[in-house]
Formats: structure tokens, sequence, C-alpha cells
């Protein structure tokens, strides 16, 4: 009896163990069937990142020559590498409290016909949708002859609205101080880069990453046929700054660490700075979407333009060079 007993038992265990081996296998080919394809594409696509770096490299360089063709048809256009607004070349800017119900665009459109050698700009003051008043630039006119013109669309605008002036020397002065102001701090960034890094190579990889992140950035800029402000050149500074901490961040990672392969430590590198870029991207966006003031939004749009370019520069354009040098120095 007892061993008919142990034998039942034996069989039970044997039934059991092989059912959950099956029903164990059976999962496992579910999970791979599910996570295969994904995998697969991730490889896929990190294997061209990891293998076709140099060809990828062809990307940052064709945009940077697409700028320049866009800056130099801009220099031909207007005599300026960007589109200058009153703040930067001299003029008017006149704000017009109105509760008429007149587009920016019809404005604007009025204005060109009647000053036609003048170059004219509106854009609307509003608040949660609804029309607060109109923002009016213009260069090359008079104040009273500008007046004058706008009432014959908005009436009796001569007690409520408010002028700047901007003399064109003035204009001028600022903005050649203003590129003075960035062209030092590309200098001093080069200095504090290449002195940490004390190699030709990596420090100029930093200093081209910056650079074309400026240059793509105007010439997107130019294309959205956005006026640039005194503000506007501020955020190009602030964009030099953004710039180069990823920058760093990938090049401390691969040439200061010798843990793990090369491909491991940009990768390392990749996963913190994509996560740096990303919080700053929406909190630009946000900005962007809620802000009303004109100032705010050209400051966060040459941001927003920028940190979306620097990820091309910085994790192909800067990855690519840093793996070039370091192929060069592997010994023979």
């Amino acid at each position: 009896m007892k061993q008919s007993r142990k034998i039942r038992r034996k069989d039970f265990f044997k039934k059991n163990k092989k059912s959950l081996s099956e029903e164990t296998e059976e999962k496992t080919a579910e999970v791979k069937e599910v996570l295969t394809p994904k995998t697969e594409k991730k490889n896929y696509f990190l294997r061209i990142y990891d293998e076709e770096y140099k060809k990828l490299l062809l990307i940052p360089i064709l945009l940077l020559i697409f700028s320049f063709i866009i800056i130099g048809s801009t220099i031909i256009t207007t005599g300026d590498f960007v589109n200058k607004g009153v703040s930067l070349k001299g003029g008017l800017t006149l704000t017009i409290p109105t509760e008429v119900q007149i587009s920016a665009e019809e404005l604007n459109n009025f204005l060109s016909d009647r000053f036609l050698q003048s170059d004219i700009s509106v854009r609307q003051l509003s608040e949660l949708g609804s029309l607060n008043g109109l923002i009016v630039e213009a260069s090359d006119i008079e104040e009273e002859l500008l007046t004058n013109t706008i009432e014959e669309k908005i009436p009796d605008i001569r007690a409520v609205y408010s002028v700047e002036s901007m003399g064109p020397t003035l204009g001028k002065s600022f903005f050649r101080q203003t590129m003075i102001a960035i062209l030092i701090a590309f200098l001093f960034m080069g200095l504090v880069v290449f002195y940490y890094f004390r190699t030709f190579v990596p420090s100029l990889a930093v200093i081209m990453s910056a650079f074309s992140d400026i240059v793509i950035t105007i010439a997107i800029f130019n294309l959205l046929n956005m006026k640039l402000s005194t503000a506007g050149v501020a955020a190009f500074l602030m964009l030099i700054g953004y710039s180069v901490d990823t920058d760093i961040l990938l090049s401390t990672r691969v040439l200061k660490r010798k843990e793990g392969t090369v491909m491991s430590r940009i990768l390392g590198a990749m996963s913190t700075g994509l996560t740096m870029s990303a919080t700053t991207i929406v909190a630009v966006t946000i900005a962007l979407i809620v802000s009303q003031s004109d100032v705010i939004r050209q400051i966060m749009t040459i941001l927003l333009i920028g940190l979306l370019v620097d990820l091309i520069n910085t994790w192909i354009q800067n990855v690519g060079i840093i793996r070039l040098y370091l192929e060069k120095r592997k010994p023979r």
C-alpha cells in the first residue's frame, strides 16, 4: 500500500512538473513574440547609430550648409544676416489700446500699401483671446504721418496711444555691441573648454556644436519671418549656455571616464543629456503657449528652436567628431 502511494505521488509530481514547465515555455514564447519586434527595432536603430556614425555626420553638415544659404539670401534681400526689429535698427513703436475689431494683418497690409519704402510690423495685444490693443512698429516714418494714417482705420487714438522712438544710429550701435558680446562669449567659452579638456579636437567639437546651434537657429528664425529684438539677442546668449551644457556632459563622460566601451559611455551621457533637454523643452513650450507677451514669446521661440537643433548637433555631430578623434588615437 505504502509503495503504491509513493508511486502515485511521484506520478502526480511528474505530471504537475511537466504541466508547469509547459506553461512556462508557453508564456516565455508569448513574451518573446511580443518583445522581439520592439527589441529588434531598437537594436536596428542602435546599430545604425553605432556603425554608421560617419554617414550620420552628413545630417548636421547639410543643415549647416542650408542655413548659410538662407542667411546669405537674407543678407542679399535686407542687407543684414537676420531680420532686425525696430529696437535694433531704429524707428517708432506705437502701442494703441483699442477695442476696434481690426486684425493685425489687415492694418499691416493697409500701412504697407501706404508706406512702400518703410518696414512695417503690426502685432496684436490680447488676453484670454480678447483684443486689448495693437503694437505698430515702423521704420523711416514720421510719428505725425503714421498716427494720421492709422486714424483712418482706428479713430481717436491720439489721447490713448504711447510711442517709443529708437534712432537708427543708436539701434545700429546697440546691435554692434550685442554682436561683440556674443563673440566675446564664444571666445571665453572656448578658453574655458580648452583649459578643461587640454586637447584641441574635443574643445573644437564643443565650440563647433555651439556655433552650429546659433547659425541654424538664425536661419530658421529668418524662415519664420520674425523680427529680432533686444530680447531675442539675450535668448541667443542663453542658447550658447544650453548648448555647451550637453556638449561638456558628453565630452566629460566619453573622454574622462575609462570604464565600459566608448559606445556605452556615449549612451550613458545621452540618457542624462536627453532628460535635461526634454525637461527644458517642455518648460519652454508651456511658457510659449501660455505667455501673451511678444518679448517672452520671442525668447521662448528662439530657445525652443535652438534646443531642438542642439539635439542633432550634440548627439550626431559632436559624437561623430569625438569618435573619429578616439579612433585616430588608437595604437596601430
